[in-house]
């Protein structure tokens, strides 16, 4: 694996931080994680998804604002090559975590710092659900089906994480690196920003060969998008040219699961929706 040999302490909780932790343990990181002593809330909210991420990961629990308890975590980073935290820097400084003087003490470790805001706000709170509804991507009062910002930042702080490895093992010095959840959620807002996932965009319902529709049972999601897919599709169907009535008129005729095997028949990119 690509990371074998290397070493990462992660002090990040809730989802972010765990689901990057997870994604350099499955490159071959050995990690160990360091808990507060009532654990990590994502454990109480979600235990399944919790077993899942931390599976390989070695868990303690420290109580970081003891002295004594934090010197343990201070031979961990010794033989470390990298740390991951989550916590907001304002917090960090406070016990002694911050960059500069993690720097200080350990010359070969590198950090990823997953924070809310960028600066000059990194010690602004947040979450998911704020950083989404700051960038218009919820729809009142239907909450969001995933947790975008974090697990876009969590991604990002992967390709952080392995961007310092990278030039530490080049013959540079270890690193810092800041990732922003609120960034990595803007950056993926991008299709609704600039109108293509937009009402009535090419890809908000605006084209009838990608959209959903609803069927005799269920609802299904159609992704002509290409000109071969949307003409299989009007063959298919026997229409000339589709249209959004033509085409909710035509797929009432049979249930959403029918249609789908209809659509892996012929080559088609049609999808039932599970049914809540």
């Amino acid at each position: 694996m690509p990371l074998d040999g290397f070493r990462a302490i992660t002090l990040a909780v809730n989802v972010p931080g765990p689901a990057a932790a997870c994604r350099l343990r499955k490159l071959g990181a050995e990690i160990t994680k360091v808990e507060p002593p009532d654990g990590d809330p994502l454990e109480a909210f979600c235990p399944a998804w919790y077993t899942a991420l931390h599976e390989g990961i070695e868990t303690i629990r420290l109580n970081l604002k003891d002295p004594e308890e934090r010197s343990g975590l201070e031979g961990l980073l010794a033989e470390s090559d990298l740390l991951l935290t989550s916590s907001r820097p304002a917090a960090l400084e406070r016990l002694g975590l911050g960059w500069p003087q993690l720097q200080q003490r350990h010359p070969h470790l590198s950090q990823v710092s997953i924070v809310g805001y960028p600066p000059p706000d990194e010690n602004v709170p947040g979450h998911d659900l704020t950083y989404q509804a700051d960038l218009g991507l919820i729809r009142p009062p239907q909450m969001p089906r995933t947790l975008l910002a974090d697990l876009a930042g969590a991604e990002r702080a992967v390709s952080a994480a392995l961007g310092l490895l990278l030039a530490r093992e080049r013959g540079g010095e270890a690193g810092y690196a800041q990732v922003s959840l609120a960034e990595a959620a803007s950056s993926f807002a991008d299709p609704l920003r600039h109108g293509l996932t937009a009402p009535g965009g090419p890809l908000g319902g605006g084209l009838p060969g990608y959209a959903l529709y609803e069927t005799k049972r269920g609802w299904i999601a159609i992704a002509a998008l290409e000109p071969h897919f949307l003409k299989r599709l009007e063959r298919g169907l026997g229409l000339k040219a589709a249209t959004r009535g033509e085409l909710e008129e035509a797929f009432r005729t049979r249930d959403a699961q029918s249609w789908e095997s209809w659509g892996a028949e012929r080559d088609l990119p049609i999808a039932a929706l599970p049914e809540s």
